[in-house]
């Protein structure tokens, strides 16, 4: 029977519901406490204080905490007792995978997506004199008059958000005698298709663009799509890397 038509006891789904942030916050000290090796000697009073509310709040968590599964007890007269059981030590692991995610800096974002032809302005502006010379001096290599185009699939849509985590190269605007041209970041990165490997490239990500968070535009030395041997609708990985920039 799938577990999104099964019946669940009403005891157990109150459970679920009861355990939040602030019975995790609870769980958090005990662990703090020692509560993860053994029991550890835990009263209502001190805890209240730590959590900064009424004791009978304090004991009110316990208590979910242990209809949960998530604590063992045992009251005595100056206290309780309390060891945290697998299923509480898997609650906090998930915590602490959260925060991971929150705070680490990934070294590597891997993308995938799809090769798709585009409309010709990445030629057009990658060879313009202010841009080039960046790209000769920053990326040590002069770029093929024209970008790899890729759409990326819904997973690695919410994947590339943590190349904003990653150095990156700075291109700055510029201006001629008739217009101002923006500036752009590029993140250094490897290209897997079918087998093969290709690096140098970047991503380039122009501060104003009409492309959506979908779309990847790759510059590199040589033509991708011959060096790959590339077609519009050929899978590839782009694995992003930390740049090398002072």
């Amino acid at each position: 029977m799938s577990r999104a038509f099964e019946s669940i006891p009403m005891s157990e789904s109150v459970v679920a519901a009861a355990v939040g942030y602030d019975e995790l916050a609870t769980l958090k000290l005990v662990a703090l406490d020692g509560g993860r090796s053994g029991p550890v000697k835990v009263s209502c009073s001190g805890l209240a204080d730590r959590l900064d509310v009424s004791n009978q709040t304090a004991s009110r968590r316990l208590q979910r905490l242990e209809e949960a599964g998530f604590v063992e007890r045992e009251v005595v007269s100056d206290g309780q007792w309390i060891t945290i059981s697998d299923a509480g030590e898997s609650a906090l692991r998930r915590e602490y995978a959260d925060y991971r995610r929150i705070f680490e800096t990934p070294s590597v974002v891997v993308l995938d997506g799809e090769v798709t032809g585009g409309m010709g302005e990445g030629r057009h502006y990658i060879s313009l004199p202010g841009y080039m010379e960046q790209f000769t001096d920053r990326l040590d290599y002069e770029p093929f008059p024209g970008t790899l185009n890729v759409r990326l699939g819904e997973d690695s849509v919410r994947a590339r958000a943590g190349m904003s985590s990653l150095d990156a190269v700075p291109i700055d605007g510029w201006e001629d005698e008739e217009r101002t041209f923006g500036p752009a970041t590029c993140y250094a990165a490897v290209i897997e298709a079918d087998g093969e490997t290709y690096d140098p490239v970047h991503i380039i990500v122009p501060e104003r663009t009409h492309h959506d968070e979908s779309q990847l535009e790759i510059i590199a030395p040589d033509k991708l799509r011959d060096e790959l041997s590339l077609d519009d609708g050929d899978t590839i990985t782009v694995r992003v890397e930390e740049a090398d920039f002072e």
